[in-house]
């Protein structure tokens, strides 16, 4: 017996005589589409939480192109033939600095440790009281690799 709800509709369709809009409330076919969309409806949601729990770890574009609309404003402000501005060259050379570090991986908070999580919540914004913290090195494909903070070259 099929649960997925485009099979069932499938099915209850190619029956002789009936539509699936002039089905009775509780007939069997009814009570098939509603678990069949309940099933459906339940595993999107599993879906859903999946991709968020995975979320953490997904640093994402957004973060990387924060000063992108500022880069195209000034080279769209820019003459031709004009060298560049400071302004636009700082913003370049840290966006090539960004990319090269999310290809190789940021170091994060180990967040999926929940004493990591406490510390983190208590931490009062110093330096030294960082290697207290588990850290992650998050790569860009989104792979969590164990590390340590501030690196030491094994990394």
């Amino acid at each position: 017996m099929p649960k997925n709800l485009a099979k069932v509709q499938k099915q209850i369709a190619k029956k002789k005589g009936a539509a699936t809009s002039s089905l009775h409330e509780n007939s069997r076919d009814a009570k098939r589409l509603r678990r069949a969309g309940a099933r459906s409806e339940k595993l999107e949601k599993l879906a859903a939480a999946r991709a968020k729990a995975y979320q953490p770890y997904q640093i994402g574009s957004s973060y990387l192109s924060r000063n992108a609309d500022e880069l195209a404003t000034i080279q769209s402000e820019r003459r031709p033939g004009r060298p560049t501005s400071t302004r636009e060259d700082t913003l370049k050379q840290g966006i090539d600095a960004e990319d090269k570090e999310y290809a190789s991986g940021f170091w994060i908070p180990d967040i999926s440790d929940a004493t990591t999580v406490d510390r983190l919540a208590e931490w009062n914004g110093e330096w030294s009281s960082l290697n207290n913290l588990k850290f992650a090195r998050i790569a860009k494909d989104g792979v969590k690799h164990a590390s340590s903070f501030p690196p030491n070259g094994n990394s």
